[in-house]
């Protein structure tokens, strides 16, 4: 899959650039996040890198044959009804395995917002994994996951590296490209609160 996948990259005109981070789990975020036509290049990206990653998804969806066939693919099934909230599952599931490469979204959509969704960067650092990033950047046809890094607490400073490294990489669509901030809160648990909900 990984030579297919690293082919059909090529055949479409995509140029990889691949740098993996060495532990054997961590956070990976994708962006920017703008159309349809990503989802199915980051499964190709992913695949070419060699990576066995995972991703979340309701519970609901994991009964029966189909949530077999969802766990075998990487699915992580999330009960938001829980009183143990995403976070808290997720930073669970990294402390439960010996290997995870969890995949997140931190647009948590195709249009434009004022602000990204912070989940992936609560999940990290509670679980002392690293984030590595991935990018689209259409104009140039470039695809990759290269660069690596541990959050720190301070999410404003880690924030200034995110953007920093996202800076003049464009989507499908720049019009819906969500801005690279965070929704400012009175503290850190706070705002791992609202994110559980």
């Amino acid at each position: 899959m990984k030579k297919i996948s690293i082919l059909l990259l090529k055949i479409l005109g995509w140029r990889l650039e691949i740098k993996l981070p060495k532990e054997k789990k961590y956070v990976v975020i994708g962006a920017p996040h703008t159309s349809n036509w990503d989802f199915p290049l980051t499964l190709l990206v992913l695949s070419a890198s060699g990576l066995r990653f995972s991703w979340v998804a309701k519970h609901t969806m994991f009964k029966g044959i189909s949530g077999s066939f969802f766990r075998a693919i990487g699915g992580i099934p999330v009960n938001r009804k829980s009183s143990h909230g995403f976070i808290d599952q997720m930073v669970a599931a990294f402390n439960e395995r010996d290997r995870l490469i969890l995949t997140i979204a931190p647009e948590g959509t195709r249009s434009w917002k004022n602000h990204w969704k912070t989940g992936f960067y609560h999940i990290a650092r509670r679980a002392n994994v690293p984030v590595c990033m991935g990018f689209m950047d259409y104009p140039s046809k470039t695809i990759g996951l290269n660069k690596t890094f541990m959050p720190s607490g301070d999410i404003s400073k880690d924030f200034e590296i995110i953007k920093d490294y996202y800076k003049g990489k464009t989507g499908r669509r720049p019009q819906q490209q969500s801005t690279i901030t965070f929704r400012e809160r009175r503290n850190l648990q706070k705002q791992e609160e609202e994110e559980t909900k």
